[in-house]
């Protein structure tokens, strides 16, 4: 029998706000603030573990979201669940009056609700990050970075739009900087969990034609250690995440007061993520580089700095 998700399951997935490169929803900020950017951040951490099969054993998503627990593993029938179920958050937010017919089936959809009525949300974000989980199930190779950056477009710069929409900071110089600022944090991500992503999922989010450039296999990504055309392919896209940091780094200048706070650990994190890249003398594969909180804060301090 499986036990149906309850608040506490929900918070299993809230609980991976932890291990981010970066702070999701720190206690300096409001409380309204925080209670928003967990609750998108739920639903966004509960997609992509629909996208990469990485939900807790036993089905209990599966049928909150309506799919027999037996399709625990079907992730383009779960996907298509969890999008049926967005739009009832959706509709649920328009209509408050049809709330109880229109109420969403998973507690992290339901939870939403209210921050999609508060902030007047838009469904597209959501939709273009079920979108770029699609493509995870069907494309597995990037052959240029044109192709990656238009990937990143739907996986990773929502995210940073959905927060300036809770934080009512959205313009479109925002929206330019706050993109730059999520590819490059994706692109880090991906350097991060290269051999994750090959051994597990059999993913290269590196593009062909670097693989190329640098010559390096398929193969040089499955070994234990990283030889030296993996490094160097390694470091050639960690400057570019860097330079995209570079890019979006005036963001931080551009918004008022806490926020800055919360922006600035954004950049932060990615820069202490590619400094621990780059640490590692860009070994990837042996082990998967990480950030310690003292290097996150030191960056973000730095970042900030810069922003006043």
């Amino acid at each position: 029998m499986v036990t149906p998700p309850t608040e506490a399951r929900a918070s299993v997935v809230l609980d991976k706000a932890a291990h981010e490169n970066f702070p999701v929803a720190p206690r300096f900020l409001p409380r309204a603030w925080r209670d928003d950017l967990m609750a998108v951040y739920g639903c966004v951490r509960l997609l992509d573990d629909i996208g990469d099969g990485d939900l807790a054993p036993g089905g209990a998503d599966a049928a909150a979201l309506g799919v027999d627990p037996d399709r625990a593993d079907d992730r383009p029938a779960l996907l298509d669940a969890f999008e049926a179920d967005l739009r009832r958050a959706f509709r649920a937010a328009d209509a408050p009056g049809a709330e109880g017919r229109e109420r969403p089936r998973h507690p992290l959809l339901g939870a939403l609700v209210p921050t999609v009525r508060r902030h007047a949300l838009s469904p597209e974000p959501f939709l273009a990050l079920v979108e770029a989980n699609r493509r995870d199930q069907e494309v597995r190779r990037y052959g240029t970075w044109e192709e990656l950056l238009g990937y990143c477009e739907l996986s990773a710069n929502p995210v940073g739009r959905l927060v300036l929409a809770v934080t009512g900071t959205t313009t479109p110089e925002r929206v330019r900087r706050s993109d730059a600022v999520c590819t490059a944090l994706q692109i880090t991500e991906h350097l991060q969990d290269v051999a994750e992503d090959l051994a597990l999922r059999d993913r290269i989010y590196l593009p062909a034609e670097d693989l190329d450039r640098f010559r390096v296999t398929e193969a040089d990504l499955a070994a234990r250690t990283a030889n030296a055309s993996v490094r160097a392919l390694v470091a050639w896209e960690a400057r570019r995440a860097h330079d995209l940091l570079n890019e979006g780094d005036p963001l931080v200048a551009s918004v008022p007061g806490v926020l800055k706070v919360l922006l600035a650990g954004f950049v932060g994190g990615g820069r202490a993520a590619l400094r621990a890249i780059r640490s590692a003398r860009y070994d990837v594969l042996s082990a998967t580089p990480r950030p310690t909180r003292t290097g996150v804060l030191r960056e973000a301090v730095a970042t900030l700095g810069r922003a006043w």
